[in-house]
């Protein structure tokens, strides 16, 4: 067996099969990642990171671009938008690979809102036309969700299933059969059990990526890291921490609106940012959720925002929160779209 088939392994009956007999053995020592020829060449390519809610795929994204630019949280469809993230790994001649990932909402099957018929055309819209399809899902499970997502992908897009969360495995010896069993229901070009959270696992899976990809000229600089704007990630940042802090008692249908970006000048800091955002919900006790005693929720949602977006920025940043009540917004197809959803 060699270094990267003790990783991945190209998916076939006889590939999965090596692993019966004996515990999946660790991941090892990382290798560079960078076109291999080296010879000035670049590689460039589209890769769609899909699954259903909750396993991991923001944490994927925000690992493989090597910053956070996908918000996570426990709580289940917390991405909503299609999110770009850009990693550009250089072979030192001008060359390398860049990799243009593409982290999308969890197909949702359970309810029908406008919200949710939304999230889903944008994971059908990420799928189309990308180089290579990063299928997710928790190491040793498959349920009826993520067999509805499995059921989108084309057969003529190369797709590897990446058994995330393998750390969470406690007997590893029961990945194999899983392994064969899930060759059965796609013909994925690989199988990776990883770790999101194990950076020689994303190192591992990077190298895997790149051979998917084609040899063309970079689509970004080689320094940028998504194509999303900054305002844009300052409500993500937001709704991370609303969610985070709020834990389950908060409906996801919950959203962010930002009302005012601005730029200001300073004689005391290099950069400044003032920020007003307004949190929306859907019923006057979330509200008061939110809010928490005394304002201290609020208090501490914008806070740990602010430090957050300070750091991403490189800014000084003041921001202002409110909350709002908008009952059924998620429901009002117009309404959805005026808050900046596809």
């Amino acid at each position: 067996m060699n270094a990267t088939d003790s990783i991945a392994g190209r998916a076939d009956p006889e590939g999965a099969g090596g692993q019966n007999d004996q515990e999946f053995p660790d991941v090892p020592q990382t290798v560079d990642v960078g076109v291999a020829a080296g010879d000035g060449a670049q590689r460039c390519g589209l890769i769609a990171i899909v699954g259903k809610p909750n396993v991991g795929k923001s944490t994927l994204l925000n690992a493989l671009v090597g910053q956070k630019i996908s918000i996570t949280s426990r709580k289940a469809q917390t991405t909503r938008h299609r999110i770009t993230g850009i990693r550009t790994l250089t072979d030192g001649q001008g060359g390398g690979t860049q990799f243009v990932f593409v982290d999308t909402p969890g197909f949702q099957t359970k309810h029908s809102a406008a919200l949710n018929k939304s999230l889903n055309k944008t994971v059908m819209g990420a799928i189309d036309g990308v180089d290579l399809v990063l299928f997710v899902v928790e190491a040793g499970s498959f349920t009826l969700a993520d067999a509805k997502v499995l059921s989108l992908l084309k057969p003529g897009t190369p797709t590897l299933l990446i058994a995330n969360k393998l750390d969470t495995v406690h007997r590893r010896a029961e990945i194999a059969p899983w392994l064969r069993d899930m060759q059965e229901r796609h013909p994925f070009a690989e199988f990776v059990p990883m770790s999101a959270k194990n950076p020689k696992d994303v190192q591992r899976l990077l190298q895997i990526c790149e051979q998917y990809l084609p040899v063309q000229p970079w689509w970004y600089s080689e320094d940028e890291l998504t194509d999303r704007s900054e305002k844009f990630l300052a409500s993500e940042v937001v709704r991370e921490k609303l969610f985070r802090l709020t834990g389950d008692e908060l409906p996801y249908t919950s959203t962010v609106i930002i009302e005012k970006f601005e730029e200001e000048k300073s004689k005391q800091h290099n950069r400044m940012v003032r920020i007003a955002a307004t949190i929306v919900v859907e019923r006057d006790g979330h509200k008061a959720m939110v809010i928490g005693d005394k304002g201290e929720r609020l208090k501490r949602i914008g806070t740990e925002a602010r430090q957050e977006l300070e750091k991403l920025m490189d800014a000084k940043v003041f921001l202002e929160l409110w909350v709002k009540v908008r009952s059924g917004w998620a429901d009002d197809e117009a309404r959805v779209r005026s808050f900046g959803y596809e």
